[in-house]
């Protein structure tokens, strides 16, 4: 963003946020300059401004964003049709096939420039034999920058770096692996998988294990399953009228259902809840979302207001359910999303379950193996 007579605030301290004039709003994109500072993507205004005073603060501009988001993965696909978005400027692509003999790295700089050239803005190219480690390259030093993680390059160059570095390492996952002692990729790398399996779980444990020694069989998906929508239920032993326990078990069936929207790479724009009664009568509302989501606070918010719409607070009630539909694996999500300053801590709160509930799933396993 370079506007006559004004400075590239590229090369200053600044950063983007929803609303610029509200120190509630969420830091959505920072420069380099700002990032050396220490101020950070998803971090409040306010927070940002007690680090740095003179920090400039621009608002985004979602349409331009989502067409230079449009621009940069149509001239990806130029290069090979087997692409997969990560988000909304990011995305795998699989040369296996297209690269004719050509370098890589020559292939991936001529792509950089390309992208830089036709729409004025850099990016990070990394190169690998598989999506985590061409995820993990394109990390390393920005920006407009090319870099290569080969298998063989992985004790060299991923080992160093710090486990919340590896993908898919969580704040809580890091806590509990600095707790144990484990604080690069490296020493998780060598970490046996019976002692990785006590901190983290089974299913976890093998998948942290395989990518800190940078395997990845995870292909490069050009297509996703389609789903009408994803529900859960509560049937209660006996009919309820207390609104706390009502409320305790509308949460679990939000928590299960919204894990089960992000497990399979969903966000919903549709939230409906019901409530039966003893005589099986059944009582529900839904509503449209802004935007769509898997927070399981968004959720869980709608569905309350819902209930409160639909419940008397007195008539006993047999069973609770919700549901999400409208379903879509697009990447774009509106800016306004991250104005909400406890966003971060929702979406940290969801990480912690998944982890949880991926455990869970491994104990049960274990449980049914040794009852076999």
């Amino acid at each position: 963003m370079i506007g006559e007579g004004q400075p590239d605030i590229r090369l200053v301290p600044s950063v983007v946020s929803g609303d610029p004039s509200d120190r509630r709003s969420i830091i959505t994109a920072a420069s380099m300059p700002a990032k050396k500072l220490g101020i950070k993507t998803a971090q409040p205004v306010s927070m940002a401004l007690r680090t740095f005073p003179d920090l400039v603060i621009v608002r985004g501009d979602w349409e331009w964003y989502k067409d230079c988001s449009e621009g940069f993965i149509g001239i990806c696909r130029r290069y090979s049709p087997v692409l997969q978005q990560f988000s909304i400027d990011e995305c795998f692509i699989d040369m296996t096939s297209f690269l004719d003999g050509r370098d890589p790295v020559e292939t991936a700089t001529a792509l950089k420039d390309e992208i830089r050239d036709t729409l004025g803005f850099t990016v990070n190219v990394g190169v690998g034999s598989n999506k985590l480690l061409a995820k993990m390259a394109s990390d390393f030093e920005k920006p407009d920058k090319v870099h290569t993680l080969w298998i063989e390059e992985v004790p060299e160059k991923m080992w160093p770096l710090g486990v919340r570095d590896l993908l898919w390492v969580g704040k809580k996952t890091e806590e509990r692996l600095l707790h144990n002692g484990i604080r690069t990729i490296g020493d998780l790398a060598s970490l046996g998988m019976g002692s990785l399996t006590q901190l983290v779980g089974q299913k976890f444990a093998l998948q942290l294990h395989e990518n800190a020694n940078g395997r990845d069989d995870s292909p490069v998906e050009t297509e996703v399953p389609e789903a009408k929508s994803i529900s859960a239920e509560r049937t209660f032993p006996q009919d309820i009228t207390d609104p706390k326990a009502l409320d305790r078990a509308l949460f679990k069936v939000a928590g299960i259902v919204a894990h089960r929207v992000r497990k399979h790479g969903f966000r919903g724009s549709c939230v409906s809840v019901f409530i039966k009664y003893k005589d099986f009568t059944v009582m529900q509302r839904q509503c449209t979302l802004p935007e769509p989501t898997d927070v399981t606070a968004v959720i869980l918010n709608e569905a309350r207001r819902m209930l409160a719409e639909i419940w008397n607070g007195e008539t006993p009630v047999r069973q609770v359910g919700l549901g999400v539909s409208r379903l879509t694996h697009d990447p774009f999500v509106q800016m306004s999303l991250f104005e909400d300053p406890r966003m971060e801590y929702y979406r940290e709160w969801d990480r912690a379950y998944d982890e949880q509930a991926a455990q869970n799933e491994d104990a049960r396993l274990r449980a049914y193996e040794r009852k076999s």
